[in-house]
């Protein structure tokens, strides 16, 4: 007789469901591990049967079957069973449970039992072969695969299948999708081996629908609501990624709620329950908060007790922003706990230990307060620990500290030097110094732990932009250069309307002393235009080639003074097909020049090649958090120029720039801005109403430093308006398309330019994707230049009694200008009329007869008529030059996109001067702003 006692794990169907998806149950269904004993028939039972007590048998000999990969002493090991050890029927079947728990085998079977010759017959669990992944959108494989257990050549368990369904479906509820399923399947292939397959179906991404708020009176619910991190599910939401349920979030909620509270003077305020329901279909929570908001109390006498001998408390309890009398208010407390220990900083306690004493008057609710400095030593720095630069050399580092080993503590200064630091760029953002205890009760150990972040720059980029059209950029730059802080740069910019190449570097620390110096090499070449219609013409050409060398010296911490020095050739040209003629301006005909009438006297007198000396100094005050994105601090920059130390141009410049920035709450950030300048020519004007400052020397303003206007739309410029109609009947019309208008910008001597502008948080979403959007308000204005004498005189009609004619429209009625045309001695020239059948139509100097040559003898009787090219009348005024105020409102966003930087803005121009040219929508892609 045998006995075989077995236990069956896994079945062995080719292609099997390992376990029915469920959002948070799914998993193998439980293995049942069952002892059976098959025994022959046997004769039919007598009628009394005696229990017979459980017999101890002897294992003679043990042997294991059907291994592969497993020794057969590994497999023993899991069990009781020994080769001499007495054993029970109870005895295998606790083996079989022990074998079946190791997770490595699927099937185990027991012979042998009656006879004691033990054989144990296994099947062992499957190698994984492949884990793959179905149904994944929102998760990539890669996140997944970082998260599960399973993996390719490890033993397949179904235990292992549940823990990572688990696993994924928690992946799943970080993002807010409480809907997700996953199915997992398995196929067997050969050699004992399986796919393992997780069927994922990921659901949409469950909201909140509803925040309910019950036990509130004082305060609304969307009052409340807004206090929260977690917001409905709305259109005006669209963009934030606080719509999605987030456990922890529920609970930073609450405590945002009683952060409110506390500062609205509820000190007794609590959350009683906060619950959050998932709708049927899994999609939304319902969110429903109870409160009870208790009485509101306000602060009682508020005094300070320090054991610091070196602060008179009641001084200090004058300067805290908290008065008896006033709501209480939690944050308030906190900021005079904070105000006290940056106070006992300054004056070197780092450890001061400041504990508010609260005192509750529930019947006249009231709150007093006494905060405690306990009594502690001045403490002296014992080291300064810079950690994590792997590049950077610690001098770079240790120069921007504002305060050395030995030294007093400051809490001041160590927030100075962390700011300093953080301006560098080179660092990971928001670092801090952390201060730790030293050696002694008086010292202190400050450590900056730094993580550094790429510093060098290469792009090579194309975009479009409003201004320039097409734009192709080529630029590489170190603002680290050897990690000594040197910055190394070389750009190339090419677009249909400007080039330039240029070479800098630039050593902060000459000689490891505080003094920048700098140089730069550069040549451009600029385009101004116009517009003729929807054609973008170029009125003159200004190629620049020159060196600037920039040096800094630091007076105080937050001053330092500027000097540089440029020396520049510039070459100043005009289109010749557009604005030259063969004419010169008393109708001879001659080599081609420059024409008025096309160009105006003011490019005219701009072409030519100047060399410029300029000097410069800057008086630079800063206190700014960050040089790269500021949101605290102020800075201001006077600046002064002189041309005139050798070179071809004279003139004085002046320029003022302020900036300030700061925090107003809930993550906004405000700021506001200020700058003009002026600049006086020391030459003489060349005359015709011509400015002595050349038009490539002044100031210009429009797009995009003053958003809401066209580029150079702003101040000065001369406008010619032509006529719709016959000039020679007198039936004009001014034409009124402005893109019709020949509109010249002459730039000004003065500007000023002030900007409001409040940068508006978003949600984290928004903010990973480099979104920033603003609303801004700007006003400025263009002036100061010699108004220019007019290009020409058109005479104006008279009826019979001398009366002057107007057009319709109420424009003067103007008459062309004659244009008697020359020959090159001075003789006038005549065409010869159609009388003359051999020569007509020729240009002759004989009024009457024919001649080839200039001033030969005349032959024939032709009489002919004079040679004029009359110029057709138009109206050329000069407008803009105002000082008055331009204003203009509007709202932009700053988008780090992954074709670059790009700036998008919409800007109504409110109040604007004769000639200006509003634009609303302005972008840039490509360019930095």
């Amino acid at each position: 007789m045998v006995t075989v006692i077995k236990a069956k794990h896994m079945g062995v169907n080719a292609t099997k469901t390992l376990l029915a998806g469920t959002i948070l149950s799914a998993g193998f269904a439980a293995v049942p591990v069952a002892a059976q004993v098959a025994t022959p028939p046997a004769a039919a039972a007598p009628e009394a049967m005696t229990v017979a007590p459980p017999t101890q048998r002897v294992i003679r000999s043990l042997r294991v079957e059907g291994a592969q990969r497993l020794e057969p002493d590994t497999i023993l090991s899991y069990t009781q069973l020994r080769v001499g050890a007495s054993y029970t029927n109870e005895t295998v079947d606790q083996a079989i449970k022990d074998l079946i728990a190791s997770d490595l085998l699927a099937d185990v079977e027991i012979a042998g039992v009656e006879t004691g010759d033990i054989v144990i017959r296994v099947r062992e669990n499957p190698i994984i072969n492949r884990v793959i992944f179905e149904g994944n959108k929102r998760l990539k494989d890669d996140k997944i695969t970082k998260e599960v257990k399973l993996a390719p050549r490890q033993i397949f368990t179904r235990t292992a299948v549940r823990a990572d369904v688990a696993r994924i479906i928690e992946l799943y509820r970080r993002q807010g999708r409480f809907a997700a399923n996953v199915e997992p399947k398995m196929v067997m292939l050969d050699q004992n081996r399986v796919d393992v397959i997780f069927e994922i179906r990921e659901g949409p991404k469950s909201k909140v629908r509803q925040i309910n708020i019950i036990g509130n009176e004082v305060f609304s619910d969307g009052k409340l609501r807004g206090e929260m991190a977690t917001k409905q599910a709305r259109i005006t939401s669209m963009l934030s990624s606080n719509t999605s349920y987030d456990q922890d979030r529920l609970a930073y909620d609450q405590q945002k709620l009683r952060q409110f509270y506390l500062t609205e003077g509820y000190a007794d305020f609590r959350v009683i329950s906060a619950i959050a329901e998932l709708t049927p279909d899994k999609k939304d929570f319902i969110i429903t908060y109870v409160v009870e908001e208790g009485p509101r109390y306000k602060f009682g006498p508020v005094t300070v007790d320090s054991a610091i001998r070196d602060f008179d408390d009641k001084k200090m309890a004058e300067s805290l922003p908290i008065r008896e009398g006033q709501f209480y208010n939690a944050k308030a407390v906190e900021d005079s706990v904070e105000a006290l220990s940056e106070t006992a900083g300054l004056f070197g306690y780092a450890f001061a230990d400041v504990r508010p004493e609260f005192q509750r008057d529930r019947e006249n609710l009231t709150m007093t307060i006494n905060f405690h400095i306990a009594e502690t030593n001045r403490t002296y720095i014992e080291r300064i620990d810079i950690t994590g630069n792997t590049q950077t050399v610690d001098k770079v580092i240790r120069r921007e500290m504002r305060v050395a080993e030995g030294d007093a503590f400051n809490t001041f200064l160590v927030k100075r030097s962390q700011d300093r630091i953080n301006s560098l760029g080179y660092f990971q953002d928001k670092f801090e110094i952390e201060r730790k205890e030293g050696s002694a009760p008086d010292r202190i150990i400050l450590s900056a732990n730094v993580e550094e972040k790429a510093t060098g720059e290469l792009t090579l980029s194309a975009g479009f932009s409003s201004l320039e059209r097409f734009i192709l950029q080529a630029s590489i730059r170190q603002r680290n250069f050897r990690g000594k802080g040197q910055t190394l740069s070389a750009s190339v910019d090419y677009s249909s309307y400007s080039k330039s190449v240029e070479l800098g570097f630039t050593e902060p620390y000459l000689f490891d002393r505080n003094i920048a110096l700098g140089a730069t090499v550069f040549r451009r070449d600029y385009n101004s235009f116009n517009y003729i219609g929807t054609d973008r013409n170029t009125t003159y050409s200004q190629v620049s080639t020159g060196i600037q060398l920039v040096t800094g010296v630091p007076l105080t911490e937050y001053w330092t003074l500027s000097a540089r020095y440029t020396l520049m050739q510039d070459e100043v040209t005009l289109d010749k097909a557009s604005f030259y003629s063969d004419l010169n301006s008393d109708g001879v005909i001659s080599d081609s020049e420059c024409d008025p009438l096309k160009a105006g006297r003011y490019y005219c007198d701009a072409i030519g090649t100047r060399i410029t000396s300029l000097v410069g100094v800057s008086l630079i005050y800063d206190s700014l958090n960050s040089r790269l994105r500021p949101t605290r601090g102020q800075r201001l920059v006077f600046g002064a120029d002189f041309a005139g130390l050798g070179g071809d141009v004279r003139y004085a410049r002046a320029r003022i720039d302020a900036k300030k920035f700061w925090h107003v709450g809930s993550g906004f950030i405000a700021s506001l801005s200020a700058e003009g300048g002026y600049i006086h020519s020391f030459e003489k004007s060349s005359g015709g109403g011509l400015d002595p400052v050349r038009i490539t020397d002044r100031f210009y303003l429009g797009e995009p430093q003053f958003r809401g206007f066209d580029i150079r739309g702003v101040g000065p410029r001369v406008q010619r308006i032509g006529f719709t109609g016959d000039a020679v009947t007198g039936n004009q019309l001014l034409v009124t398309d402005r893109d019709q208008i020949v509109d010249d910008a002459l730039g000004g001597r003065g500007y000023y330019l002030a900007k409001a502008e409040l940068e508006i948080p978003l949600g984290a979403g928004a903010a990973e994707m480099g979104l920033r959007p603003s609303i801004f308000v700007q006003a400025g204005a263009l002036f100061g230049i010699r108004r220019p004498d007019k290009t020409i005189d058109f005479v104006q009609r008279t009826d019979g009694s001398g009366n002057l004619l107007f057009n319709a429209d109420g424009s003067p009625s103007l008459l062309p200008k004659d244009n008697f045309i020359k020959d090159a001695s001075g003789n006038q020239l005549f065409i010869v009329s159609a009388s003359d059948a051999v020569n007509s139509g020729q240009l002759t100097t004989c009024q009457v007869g024919y001649t080839a040559t200039s001033g030969g003898a005349c032959s024939g009787t032709s009489v002919n008529a004079i040679y004029n090219i009359p110029t057709q009348p138009f109206l050329e005024r000069f407008v803009g030059d105002s000082a008055r105020p331009r204003l203009a409102i509007g709202v932009g966003v700053n988008w780090n996109s992954p074709f670059g930087p790009l700036r998008i803005d919409v800007s109504k121009a409110l109040l604007t001067q004769p000639g200006d040219d509003p634009k609303l929508f302005t972008f840039n892609v490509g360019t930095q702003f």
